[in-house]
């Protein structure tokens, strides 16, 4: 997930604006030159203008006043308007006018997740071929910029950019949004918006709205704890720190005054190769490791004159650092350059002990420099260069490479990511929503509630109470297995089936067959885009059929042998390229154990073996060997069921 960091920086989207001064007219709604409004729906358009000052809004031929407020916002709801354009919108003040020309009514799709949304056309399946013929002016893509904050941001700056699709616009764009609008655009004859707001290797969490998140496990600890980090950085961290390291002892055993950044001594240590990535060092317990290796560097000062500035260059992913056992900092990024402030009191004349934690959860990990940039500056000093000599030891520690997160962070914050890169979206009208995420989530159960949560805080934001919602299912990445065994992905497949099926307008989009063992990032985005328009058709545009394919309906004794049944199903189902259906388990007395059986219709029939039977599932692996299909075909959706229950 690490390749997809080419939106940094700032934030989302500003739309169009007349300067810096409030006497001009300013329109804020997150729109520019070009783009795409919802249709059937009211418009509603906010900016800023000198307080008081009235202003009048026209698009085509409707019109809507509005009237600036104390603060100077203004905001005025023009009347829903059917398909088509181009449109000029103005917003017109005492003086001047603001102007965005070339928009169209029709219908928009915000497209979100991790990296396997992020995932841009020119990788996918034929992706040149697709590139080569996308010119369609009746498509138009906006892509949000990557944004971190801490309150829902409405600033809307830097401007956003709605541009018409054409190679140049569609190569790095969602390729599974992309190619899911084009679709649409050509079934439904009216001209498509895609927003794509989405940022390789996120966690849900980040992309849930504060009062939403703030009800779910762990999460009212976290709030308080961004709270004080918002008032105070220094305390915030300092706070975070001791959760830090009351992780640290409950699973090393140290005793507080013996964990590695105050008593390094207590560890084995060796010189660290040099500057760079782990994997680069030619030590073969690091050649592909995942997990937390502990550095430590001695630094010799003169003299103490005050606070000091810590730079430690590139680190990947997750970093804890401490000078003289005091916590300086905690951070996230891969690769990113790191800086801390440390406090005076945290110095002294003579040895100082630098000691961080880096845990790396995917790809490269570790403190990449370059030596050149990594230095310790005294106040009023000059920089003390710290780029060598330093030492590590790996973290043997069973679950040494899970530890806490700040809640500040953008992958694993605390609705950092709804408030930089959602909430600027303001009021807009959609057609709906398209999700892909999940593998971050991997190991944390509770995802069902979780998405629950997103769903409704996206819902009040954009004012659509049955905002449509299609959540895609996780594709098939890693190892086959040879016996049951519980799956992190399993269980995140089956927590998404549930949180769509106990909504009644979303719907679950499955991969769990176009995935690729080896590649976390599947290049069959095309056929995952028609099982969402498919899924669309029904959920958002009201068409009749099976949004998501075969889904379990239940799973019931009958004498000796358990029937399973299914709803969504087109025609039949059937057994691909075996005498009976593939990848069905048995559970009971503590185990699961592979199951036999057979396709009748819209059931499939497992064999009894004489054991206790206390729940069936399908598909539940990491990378499972799926084979029973409809006529559509779709592949049955993974799940897990207790024996008699309702899905």
């Amino acid at each position: 997930m690490k390749r997809f960091l080419a939106r940094t920086g700032v934030a989302a989207v500003l739309l169009a604006g007349a300067g810096a001064a409030w006497a001009d007219p300013v329109i804020l709604t997150p729109m520019s030159d070009h783009a795409v409004l919802q249709r059937g729906a009211p418009i509603t358009v906010t900016g800023r203008a000198d307080p008081g000052e009235a202003i009048t809004v026209r698009l085509g031929n409707a019109r809507a006043f509005a009237k600036a407020g104390r603060d100077g916002q203004w905001r005025a709801v023009l009347p829903a308007m059917k398909a088509g354009g181009p449109y000029t919108l103005t917003a017109t003040g005492k003086v001047t006018t603001a102007t965005m020309a070339d928009l169209l009514i029709g219908d928009v799709w915000l497209c979100s997740g991790q990296s396997n949304m992020e995932f841009e056309t020119h990788k996918t399946l034929n992706g040149d071929g697709i590139i080569g013929g996308s010119a369609d002016d009746r498509i138009r893509l906006l892509s949000m910029e990557h944004k971190v904050a801490f309150s829902p941001d409405t600033s809307l700056t830097p401007r956003p950019a709605w541009v018409a699709a054409a190679p140049d616009s569609v190569r790095d764009f969602s390729a599974a949004c992309y190619l899911m609008v084009k679709q649409l655009a050509a079934d439904r004859k009216v001209p498509m918006g895609a927003i794509d707001s989405s940022w390789g290797g996120t966690q849900i969490r980040p992309w849930i709205a504060s009062a939403d998140a703030a009800p779910l496990p762990g999460n009212a600890e976290d709030a308080a704890l961004l709270e004080l980090y918002q008032r105070d950085p220094a305390a915030g961290a300092g706070h975070f720190a001791e959760r830090w390291g009351t992780w640290w002892r409950g699973l090393s055993g140290d005793a507080a005054g013996q964990e590695p950044w105050n008593a390094p001594d207590r560890r084995q240590w060796k010189p660290v190769p040099k500057a760079s990535f782990w994997e680069e060092w030619g030590v073969p317990d690091l050649a592909s490791f995942n997990g937390t290796v502990w550095f430590r560097k001695t630094v010799d000062l003169p003299a103490v004159g005050g606070d000091a500035v810590l730079d430690l260059g590139g680190i990947d992913e997750l970093d804890t650092v401490w000078v003289n056992g005091v916590a300086v900092g905690s951070s996230f990024g891969w690769g990113s350059p790191r800086r801390y402030p440390v406090p005076a009191r945290a110095l002294k004349a003579g040895r100082n002990e630098i000691v961080v934690a880096v845990t790396d959860t995917y790809g490269p990990g570790g403190m990449n420099g370059p030596a050149a940039a990594m230095t310790l500056t005294p106040a009023g000093g000059a920089a003390i260069p710290i780029g060598s000599g330093w030492r590590y030891s790996i973290a043997t520690e069973p679950g040494a490479g899970s530890p806490p997160r700040t809640p500040w962070e953008s992958h694993a914050g605390l609705a950092t990511l709804y408030n930089g890169m959602i909430a600027p979206l303001g009021p807009i009208a959609l057609k709906g929503v398209a999700w892909y995420q999940g593998e971050s989530d991997v190991g944390k159960p509770g995802y069902d509630k979780r998405m629950a949560a997103l769903m409704a805080g996206w819902r009040r934001q954009f004012a659509s109470p049955d905002l449509p919602f299609l959540i895609v299912g996780l594709a098939d990445y890693g190892a086959p297995r040879l016996a049951p065994a519980d799956s992190g992905w399993g269980v995140v497949r089956n927590e998404q089936r549930l949180a769509a099926k106990n909504d009644a307008h979303a719907a679950i989009v499955t991969a769990i067959d176009i995935g690729e063992r080896t590649d976390i990032h599947p290049a069959n985005k095309n056929t995952l885009a028609q099982r969402l328009v498919r899924a669309a058709n029904v959920v958002a545009y009201g068409d009749k059929g099976a949004a998501s394919g075969p889904l379990i309906e239940s799973a019931a004794m009958q004498g000796s042998d358990v029937v399973v049944r299914f709803t969504g199903v087109t025609g039949g189902l059937h057994a691909w390229s075996a005498a009976g259906p593939i990848g069905f388990e048995l559970c009971g007395g503590g185990a699961c154990r592979f199951a036999e059986g057979r396709v009748e219709g819209d059931r499939v029939i497992l064999r009894g073996d004489g054991k206790p039977v206390t729940k069936v599932r399908y598909a539940f692996a990491d990378a499972p060997v799926v084979n029973t299909f409809d006529e559509a075909p779709l592949p049955v959706v993974p799940f897990e069921i207790e024996l008699g229950a309702t899905p």
